[in-house]
Protein backbone atom coordinates (compact mmCIF):
# COMPACT_ATOMS: atom_id res chain seq x y z
CA UNK A 1 0.00 0.00 0.00
CA UNK A 2 1.22 3.19 -0.99
CA UNK A 3 0.21 6.18 1.40
CA UNK A 4 0.73 9.73 0.87
CA UNK A 5 -0.47 12.31 3.30
CA UNK A 6 -0.79 15.81 1.77
CA UNK A 7 -0.69 19.00 4.04
CA UNK A 8 0.68 22.42 4.18
CA UNK A 9 -0.30 26.33 4.22
CA UNK A 10 -3.70 26.91 2.73
CA UNK A 11 -3.16 28.25 -0.70
CA UNK A 12 -0.40 26.43 -1.16
CA UNK A 13 -1.36 24.63 -3.85
CA UNK A 14 -2.64 21.07 -2.22
CA UNK A 15 -5.79 21.28 -4.44
CA UNK A 16 -3.37 21.53 -7.62
CA UNK A 17 -1.62 19.12 -5.52
CA UNK A 18 -4.64 16.60 -5.47
CA UNK A 19 -5.39 16.40 -9.01
CA UNK A 20 -2.43 15.24 -9.89
CA UNK A 21 -2.15 12.71 -7.71
CA UNK A 22 -5.33 11.15 -8.70
CA UNK A 23 -4.04 11.28 -12.38
CA UNK A 24 -1.44 9.39 -10.84
CA UNK A 25 -3.91 6.65 -10.13
CA UNK A 26 -3.97 7.49 -6.40
CA UNK A 27 -7.60 7.22 -4.25
CA UNK A 28 -8.03 10.95 -3.10
CA UNK A 29 -9.81 11.78 0.48
CA UNK A 30 -9.79 15.86 1.33
CA UNK A 31 -9.92 17.50 4.53
CA UNK A 32 -9.97 14.07 6.52
CA UNK A 33 -9.41 14.65 10.58
CA UNK A 34 -6.18 12.60 10.93
CA UNK A 35 -7.56 11.45 14.00
CA UNK A 36 -9.84 8.39 11.73
CA UNK A 37 -6.61 7.84 9.13
CA UNK A 38 -5.77 4.25 11.43
CA UNK A 39 -9.32 3.27 10.54
CA UNK A 40 -9.18 4.01 7.31
CA UNK A 41 -5.98 2.88 6.43
CA UNK A 42 -6.88 -0.78 8.06
CA UNK A 43 -10.30 -0.59 6.01
CA UNK A 44 -8.75 -0.04 2.73
CA UNK A 45 -6.40 -2.87 3.34
CA UNK A 46 -8.04 -5.52 4.78
CA UNK A 47 -11.62 -4.57 3.05
CA UNK A 48 -15.08 -6.79 3.11
CA UNK A 49 -13.67 -10.31 3.83
CA UNK A 50 -9.99 -9.20 4.67
CA UNK A 51 -9.18 -9.20 0.70
CA UNK A 52 -9.24 -5.23 0.42
CA UNK A 53 -10.88 -3.63 -2.28
CA UNK A 54 -7.96 -3.59 -4.81
CA UNK A 55 -6.91 -0.26 -4.39
CA UNK A 56 -3.14 0.31 -3.99
CA UNK A 57 -2.62 4.10 -3.59
CA UNK A 58 -3.92 6.45 -0.94
CA UNK A 59 -3.54 9.61 -0.59
CA UNK A 60 -5.22 11.94 2.25
CA UNK A 61 -5.18 15.87 2.45
CA UNK A 62 -4.89 17.54 5.74
CA UNK A 63 -4.97 21.00 6.66
CA UNK A 64 -5.83 23.66 8.89
CA UNK A 65 -9.63 23.18 8.12
CA UNK A 66 -9.38 20.12 10.57
CA UNK A 67 -8.12 22.30 13.46
CA UNK A 68 -9.62 21.01 16.06
CA UNK A 69 -7.94 17.68 15.18
CA UNK A 70 -4.60 18.80 14.36
CA UNK A 71 -3.18 17.42 17.76
CA UNK A 72 -3.94 14.13 16.70
CA UNK A 73 -1.56 13.83 13.75
CA UNK A 74 1.15 12.55 15.99
CA UNK A 75 -0.74 9.85 17.33
CA UNK A 76 -2.62 8.90 14.03
CA UNK A 77 0.72 8.70 12.18
CA UNK A 78 1.70 5.92 15.15
CA UNK A 79 -1.03 3.61 14.80
CA UNK A 80 -0.14 3.84 10.26
CA UNK A 81 3.70 3.15 11.58
CA UNK A 82 2.49 -0.10 13.95
CA UNK A 83 0.07 -1.18 10.66
CA UNK A 84 3.74 -1.27 9.10
CA UNK A 85 2.69 0.45 5.97
CA UNK A 86 4.65 2.74 4.33
CA UNK A 87 3.41 6.45 3.99
CA UNK A 88 5.18 9.82 3.02
CA UNK A 89 4.37 13.60 4.41
CA UNK A 90 4.23 15.90 1.67
CA UNK A 91 4.20 19.40 3.02
CA UNK A 92 3.63 22.02 0.54
CA UNK A 93 4.58 25.90 1.80
CA UNK A 94 4.62 29.41 0.36
CA UNK A 95 5.87 32.97 1.75
CA UNK A 96 3.32 35.15 3.68
CA UNK A 97 3.61 37.43 0.81
CA UNK A 98 2.86 35.09 -2.31
CA UNK A 99 -0.06 33.67 0.08
CA UNK A 100 -0.88 36.85 0.71
CA UNK A 101 -1.60 37.92 -3.41
CA UNK A 102 -2.84 34.13 -3.80
CA UNK A 103 -5.98 34.82 -1.78
CA UNK A 104 -6.17 38.53 -3.41
CA UNK A 105 -6.67 37.31 -6.70
CA UNK A 106 -8.81 33.99 -5.84
CA UNK A 107 -10.91 36.53 -3.84
CA UNK A 108 -11.16 33.36 -1.54
CA UNK A 109 -11.16 33.30 2.44
CA UNK A 110 -8.72 31.72 4.64
CA UNK A 111 -10.23 29.50 6.92
CA UNK A 112 -8.75 31.08 10.30
CA UNK A 113 -9.67 34.57 8.73
CA UNK A 114 -12.34 35.23 11.62
CA UNK A 115 -12.37 38.17 12.93
CA UNK A 116 -8.31 39.28 11.67
CA UNK A 117 -7.06 39.62 8.43
CA UNK A 118 -5.18 37.72 5.65
CA UNK A 119 -1.72 38.17 7.12
CA UNK A 120 -2.29 37.24 10.81
CA UNK A 121 -4.31 34.23 9.76
CA UNK A 122 -1.32 33.19 7.31
CA UNK A 123 0.79 33.42 10.56
CA UNK A 124 -1.22 31.81 12.92
CA UNK A 125 -1.86 28.79 10.48
CA UNK A 126 1.99 28.84 9.49
CA UNK A 127 3.04 28.26 13.68
CA UNK A 128 -0.18 25.97 14.15
CA UNK A 129 1.36 23.59 11.49
CA UNK A 130 4.97 23.88 12.77
CA UNK A 131 4.32 20.20 14.13
CA UNK A 132 3.33 18.49 11.15
CA UNK A 133 6.01 20.36 8.92
CA UNK A 134 8.70 18.64 11.16
CA UNK A 135 7.17 15.44 10.42
CA UNK A 136 7.22 15.93 6.74
CA UNK A 137 9.31 13.74 4.27
CA UNK A 138 9.18 16.64 1.92
CA UNK A 139 8.52 20.37 2.19
CA UNK A 140 7.75 21.84 -0.68
CA UNK A 141 8.25 25.73 -1.22
CA UNK A 142 5.77 26.67 -4.25
CA UNK A 143 6.26 30.23 -3.84
CA UNK A 144 7.86 30.24 -7.40
CA UNK A 145 6.56 27.34 -8.86
CA UNK A 146 3.75 27.26 -11.51
CA UNK A 147 1.72 24.11 -11.63
CA UNK A 148 4.24 22.00 -14.29
CA UNK A 149 7.19 22.34 -11.97
CA UNK A 150 4.72 21.68 -8.83
CA UNK A 151 4.07 18.23 -11.46
CA UNK A 152 7.28 17.65 -11.73
CA UNK A 153 8.43 17.75 -8.05
CA UNK A 154 5.48 15.10 -7.12
CA UNK A 155 6.09 12.62 -9.88
CA UNK A 156 9.73 12.54 -8.81
CA UNK A 157 8.80 12.26 -5.15
CA UNK A 158 6.34 9.14 -6.33
CA UNK A 159 8.28 7.41 -8.56
CA UNK A 160 11.81 8.38 -7.19
CA UNK A 161 12.76 9.96 -10.67
CA UNK A 162 12.53 12.56 -13.10
CA UNK A 163 9.27 12.99 -15.01
CA UNK A 164 10.78 14.66 -18.17
CA UNK A 165 7.63 15.11 -19.91
CA UNK A 166 4.59 14.43 -17.66
CA UNK A 167 1.68 13.68 -20.14
CA UNK A 168 0.44 10.40 -21.55
CA UNK A 169 -0.65 10.15 -25.70
CA UNK A 170 -3.84 7.68 -26.65
CA UNK A 171 -4.20 7.27 -30.26
CA UNK A 172 -7.53 6.21 -31.75
CA UNK A 173 -8.39 5.10 -34.55
CA UNK A 174 -11.90 5.45 -35.79
CA UNK A 175 -13.49 5.27 -39.02
CA UNK A 176 -15.51 8.53 -40.59
CA UNK A 177 -18.58 6.59 -41.40
CA UNK A 178 -19.07 5.99 -37.56
CA UNK A 179 -18.54 9.11 -35.75
CA UNK A 180 -15.96 11.65 -35.02
CA UNK A 181 -15.07 10.02 -31.30
CA UNK A 182 -16.37 13.19 -28.63
CA UNK A 183 -13.01 12.64 -26.33
CA UNK A 184 -10.37 13.68 -28.74
CA UNK A 185 -8.30 16.80 -28.58
CA UNK A 186 -7.20 16.20 -31.96
CA UNK A 187 -8.64 14.87 -35.29
CA UNK A 188 -6.15 13.76 -38.69
CA UNK A 189 -7.71 12.64 -41.75
CA UNK A 190 -5.88 10.03 -43.28
CA UNK A 191 -8.43 9.15 -46.14
CA UNK A 192 -5.64 10.44 -48.67
CA UNK A 193 -3.92 7.64 -48.80
CA UNK A 194 -4.54 4.80 -50.92
CA UNK A 195 -7.32 2.64 -49.49
CA UNK A 196 -6.10 -1.21 -48.89
CA UNK A 197 -10.01 -2.27 -48.39
CA UNK A 198 -10.24 -2.31 -52.48
CA UNK A 199 -7.79 -4.85 -52.58
CA UNK A 200 -9.54 -7.92 -52.78
CA UNK A 201 -6.70 -9.79 -50.78
CA UNK A 202 -6.71 -7.14 -47.79
CA UNK A 203 -10.75 -6.45 -47.05
CA UNK A 204 -10.95 -9.10 -44.44
CA UNK A 205 -7.11 -7.93 -42.73
CA UNK A 206 -6.90 -4.80 -40.90
CA UNK A 207 -3.49 -2.39 -40.32
CA UNK A 208 -2.53 -4.60 -37.50
CA UNK A 209 -1.51 -7.34 -40.43
CA UNK A 210 1.69 -7.49 -42.15
CA UNK A 211 0.80 -7.00 -46.04
CA UNK A 212 -1.85 -4.34 -45.18
CA UNK A 213 1.33 -2.20 -43.72
CA UNK A 214 3.46 -3.52 -46.77
CA UNK A 215 0.58 -2.04 -49.32
CA UNK A 216 0.94 1.23 -47.80
CA UNK A 217 4.55 1.44 -47.35
CA UNK A 218 4.84 0.94 -51.10
CA UNK A 219 3.52 4.69 -51.06
CA UNK A 220 5.89 7.19 -50.32
CA UNK A 221 3.53 9.70 -48.91
CA UNK A 222 2.51 7.30 -45.87
CA UNK A 223 6.20 7.22 -44.60
CA UNK A 224 6.47 11.02 -45.41
CA UNK A 225 2.82 11.73 -43.88
CA UNK A 226 3.99 9.68 -40.19
CA UNK A 227 7.42 11.46 -40.04
CA UNK A 228 5.40 15.41 -40.75
CA UNK A 229 3.25 13.90 -38.03
CA UNK A 230 6.00 13.26 -35.80
CA UNK A 231 7.58 16.50 -35.64
CA UNK A 232 4.28 18.44 -35.55
CA UNK A 233 3.24 16.64 -32.28
CA UNK A 234 7.15 16.28 -30.93
CA UNK A 235 6.27 20.12 -31.44
CA UNK A 236 2.85 20.67 -29.59
CA UNK A 237 3.67 18.20 -27.13
CA UNK A 238 5.97 20.99 -24.61
CA UNK A 239 3.52 23.15 -25.18
CA UNK A 240 0.40 21.15 -23.95
CA UNK A 241 3.13 20.40 -20.90
CA UNK A 242 3.51 23.53 -19.84
CA UNK A 243 -0.37 24.54 -20.04
CA UNK A 244 -0.78 21.44 -17.51
CA UNK A 245 -2.26 18.95 -19.93
CA UNK A 246 -1.72 15.23 -18.72
CA UNK A 247 -3.29 13.40 -20.94
CA UNK A 248 -3.82 13.97 -25.15
CA UNK A 249 -6.44 11.75 -27.46
CA UNK A 250 -5.28 11.89 -30.58
CA UNK A 251 -7.84 10.85 -33.56
CA UNK A 252 -6.59 9.02 -36.57
CA UNK A 253 -9.70 8.70 -38.75
CA UNK A 254 -9.84 6.83 -42.59
CA UNK A 255 -13.24 5.51 -43.78
CA UNK A 256 -13.71 2.54 -41.98
CA UNK A 257 -11.19 2.74 -39.20
CA UNK A 258 -9.71 -0.96 -39.80
CA UNK A 259 -7.18 -0.27 -42.53
CA UNK A 260 -5.17 3.09 -43.11
CA UNK A 261 -5.89 4.80 -39.52
CA UNK A 262 -5.16 1.47 -37.67
CA UNK A 263 -1.56 1.59 -38.64
CA UNK A 264 -1.00 5.12 -38.58
CA UNK A 265 -2.16 5.06 -35.12
CA UNK A 266 0.21 2.23 -34.59
CA UNK A 267 2.99 4.13 -35.97
CA UNK A 268 2.67 7.28 -34.51
CA UNK A 269 2.72 6.11 -31.51
CA UNK A 270 5.45 3.91 -31.83
CA UNK A 271 7.31 7.54 -32.81
CA UNK A 272 6.34 9.11 -29.79
CA UNK A 273 7.30 6.44 -27.91
CA UNK A 274 10.49 6.53 -29.02
CA UNK A 275 10.94 10.76 -28.07
CA UNK A 276 10.36 9.18 -24.76
CA UNK A 277 6.54 9.96 -24.26
CA UNK A 278 4.11 7.67 -22.66
CA UNK A 279 1.76 6.34 -25.50
CA UNK A 280 -1.15 3.88 -26.12
CA UNK A 281 -3.27 3.19 -28.94
CA UNK A 282 -6.89 2.39 -29.23
CA UNK A 283 -8.70 1.05 -31.91
CA UNK A 284 -12.80 2.23 -31.81
CA UNK A 285 -13.98 0.86 -35.36
CA UNK A 286 -11.57 -2.16 -35.96
CA UNK A 287 -14.19 -5.31 -35.60
CA UNK A 288 -17.66 -3.32 -36.79
CA UNK A 289 -17.89 -3.76 -40.36
CA UNK A 290 -19.74 -7.22 -39.53
CA UNK A 291 -18.96 -8.24 -43.75
CA UNK A 292 -14.85 -8.52 -42.33
CA UNK A 293 -14.98 -8.59 -38.72
CA UNK A 294 -14.29 -12.26 -39.09
CA UNK A 295 -10.67 -12.22 -39.08
CA UNK A 296 -9.67 -10.56 -35.97
CA UNK A 297 -5.67 -10.23 -34.24
CA UNK A 298 -5.11 -10.41 -30.43
CA UNK A 299 -4.57 -6.69 -30.77
CA UNK A 300 -8.06 -6.31 -31.77
CA UNK A 301 -8.94 -8.05 -28.57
Amino acid sequence: MDIIILTGMSGAGKSQAANYLEDQGYFCIDNLPPVILPELVKTFIKGQGGEGYGITKLAFVVDIRSNELLQGFGAAMQEIDMLECPYRIIFLEASDQVLVNRYRQTRRKHPLSQGIGISEAISRERQLLQGIRGEATHVLDTSLMALPALREELFRIINGKEDSHGISILFESFGFKYGIPVDCDNIYDVRFLPNPFYESELKTCSGLDHPVQAYLNQYPQTDIYIQKQTELLSYLLPFYIHEGKVRLVVGIGCTGGRHRSVYIAESLSAKIKELGYESSVYHRDIGKDPRYAAKTTDSDK
